[in-house]
């Protein structure tokens, strides 16, 4: 089959989508990422995809953009006429199952988060509420990344419950993100929050977290590793990480290919975030033995084992954070080993890659097999595994 695959930026689709694109290339499928350029596009085409350049708002919320990417996306399908689209992010989601309604192209959205929008309890909620239901009316499969986020859509008649398929996020490399040892008993205590540096994701309460224990506790070190600047309304400037930095709170350690050895060096990896898809950082440090502290919010909470493979805390509660790290403090050191190995045990249980990859073939399936105006009919869905 011609599949597209079309997300806000290249980056994402390399990083959280390799696996996928790997197996369904492999399977005989012709595979083209339809995502903004950046620097992974040479590592996409290495991997044997095409990759077509798209131009859109990443950040804004204008109408007038929206239009735009719709008129763009509308023009791509149709001179591509693609046998399906899978789709990633909030924009591509909800403005490629439009345009791929137009065309009568199965699309096959993955909600891998909800946005401000969902954040916000206001106007804003109502909107995206409205073009969520009116972009995936017909598309056939719609799959979710945590239980809450299915839930939700489906009660409030976001999609149809036939529509909605569970997946363990995006699954993660049990073979790439293996355990490693706890870091010595005698070393400095490490917390370590991976994540695009937004204030959606909790970066102030980390930050909050970290002045009140350093004034109890000098010893313990805090690290942030994460895009700064991003095109995001909740972003942290540069300006007010420096001044973290030269306030000795956090270290910054900037942007990198390959998280593993500052997850392997940390003790703990922690993400105070407002809520989730399924956290890959998270994810990524439980398969290392590495215990985490996160909030109790959809996407989050569905990663963490409380009490047994990591610690939860309030949302937007520093002080609750801040409990919960002193409590992790106050853990003897076999016991944070012990809560490293239980994370690892619940990834292999329940987050292996390989399960999404199976998802994604069972739906390929049924779309290369039933015909294309039967992938619209909400009757027809249930013969989906």
């Amino acid at each position: 089959m011609k599949i597209i695959v079309t997300a806000n930026s290249a980056w994402s689709v390399w990083n959280f989508r390799r696996r996928l694109i790997t197996a369904l290339l492999a399977d005989g499928h012709e595979i083209t990422i339809l995502a903004p350029t950046d620097n992974c596009v040479a590592d996409l085409e290495n991997l044997g995809c095409r990759f077509l350049p798209l131009s859109m708002d990443v950040k804004g919320l204008s109408s007038i953009a929206g239009i735009r990417l719709l008129y763009r996306l509308l023009r791509i399908f149709s001179r591509e006429r693609p046998d399906a689209v899978l789709g990633y992010t909030i924009k591509n989601n909800i403005v490629g199952a439009i345009a791929a309604q137009f065309l009568r192209i199965p699309f096959i959205p993955n909600i891998t988060g909800l946005g401000t929008a969902f954040l916000s309890g206001s106007f804003l909620l109502k909107f995206a509420e409205l073009l969520y239901r009116i972009a995936f009316l017909h598309v056939p499969i719609v799959f979710f990344q945590n239980e809450d986020d299915l839930s939700l859509f489906v009660r409030r008649r976001l999609v149809h419950g036939l529509q909605a398929r569970l997946l363990p996020g995006s699954g993660i490399d049990l073979t790439k993100f293996s355990p490693v040892p706890m870091p010595e008993a005698q070393t400095a205590p490490v917390f370590l929050m991976i994540a695009r540096l937004l204030r959606d994701k909790g970066v102030s309460e980390f930050v909050e977290a970290a002045r009140a224990i350093s004034a109890t506790d000098p010893s313990v070190r805090f690290q942030l590793l994460g895009q700064v600047g991003s095109q995001n309304r909740s972003a942290i400037d540069a300006e007010t990480l420096q001044g973290w930095i030269s306030a000795g709170i956090v270290e910054y350690l900037g942007e990198v290919d390959d998280v593993r050895p500052h997850i392997a060096a940390a003790t703990c990896i922690v993400l105070p975030s407002y809520r989730e898809g399924a956290p890959r950082s998270l994810m990524e440090a439980a398969a290392m033995a590495r215990p985490v502290i996160t909030t109790n919010v959809p996407g989050c909470r569905s990663v963490v084992d409380q009490d047994i493979s990591g610690f939860l805390c309030e949302v937007r509660a520093a002080a609750s954070l801040i409990a919960a790290m002193r409590r992790f403090l106050a853990l003897r050191h076999q016991e944070r080993e012990m809560m490293g190995r239980a994370g690892r045990l619940k990834m292999e249980r329940e987050f292996d890659e390989e399960i999404v990859v199976e998802a994604y073939r069972n739906a390929i399936s049924f779309i290369r097999t039933v015909p294309r105006e039967e992938t619209m009919l909400h009757k027809k869905l249930s013969s989906v595994d």
